[in-house]
């Protein structure tokens, strides 16, 4: 069974970030230019929230407001749900699906190492099944 950190080590350890003072629009521009769908809200190294384009389409355009008035922190989701290293692939996705979300931090003692996403936990498990059916043929053919 793998473990968040297995991931995270395979998918790169690259956090996407934005100030909890900053527009919405800037947190927007961001998940556009890198292609995510969430941003950790961080003032200096502290975890302070997540903001995703769930958020920016429910607390924003839904309630008429303006992307480039609104500051990120009146929108973020916080607390953050969290996970650490060594947490398998299984707790990680029973974490996203009790709690209905699709990013979840990694931490450690020193702080944020990672995200994952739910499309991370459901690749994984599909390559360990893979695996298992790989290894259950050439059990049967040999």
């Amino acid at each position: 069974m793998a473990i968040a950190s297995q991931l995270l080590k395979h998918k790169g350890r690259l956090i996407h970030s934005v100030a909890p003072d900053a527009p919405v629009l800037e947190a927007i521009r961001l998940m556009a230019e890198h292609g995510v769908g969430a941003l950790l809200v961080m003032q200096g190294e502290q975890l302070l929230g997540v903001v995703s384009e769930r958020d920016y389409a429910r607390k924003v355009i839904l309630k008429g407001r303006s992307s480039s008035e609104t500051a990120v922190r009146e929108i973020m989701s916080s607390p953050v749900l969290t996970v650490r290293a060594e947490q398998t692939v299984h707790d990680c996705m029973r974490i996203m699906s009790e709690n209905r979300i699709r990013h979840l931090p990694v931490v450690d003692d020193k702080g944020v190492i990672g995200v994952l996403s739910i499309g991370d936990l459901v690749r994984a498990v599909v390559e360990e099944q893979q695996r298992t059916i790989a290894d259950l043929e050439q059990y049967i053919h040999s």
